[in-house]
């Protein structure tokens, strides 16, 4: 974990060090949250969630080879080793 000590300019802007931004592996432009604690503020990469249809998924995991029979998809597994 690395420690700085930074100044607080007059609009109350702060500037990470570059050895901290690159340790971060920050970019340029990347939107953070700010999050006030007890003892100050923290700082995360916002969380950008990437939502995706069911129906972009269809034929993805697309079987190329024989049909396998529904009687042997529903097989139980057998294990031989038990030691996993």
């Amino acid at each position: 974990m690395l420690a700085t000590t930074v100044k607080l300019s007059k609009t109350g802007q702060v500037k990470i060090p570059k050895n901290i931004f690159n340790s971060l592996h920050w970019e340029d432009g990347m939107e953070l949250t700010l999050i006030t604690t007890e003892s100050g503020i923290m700082l995360t990469p916002k969380i950008v969630k990437n939502k995706i249809s069911v129906k972009s998924l269809r034929g993805c995991l697309q079987h190329t080879g024989n049909p396998v029979p529904t009687e042997q998809l529903c097989k139980p597994v057998e294990y031989t080793n038990d030691s996993i």
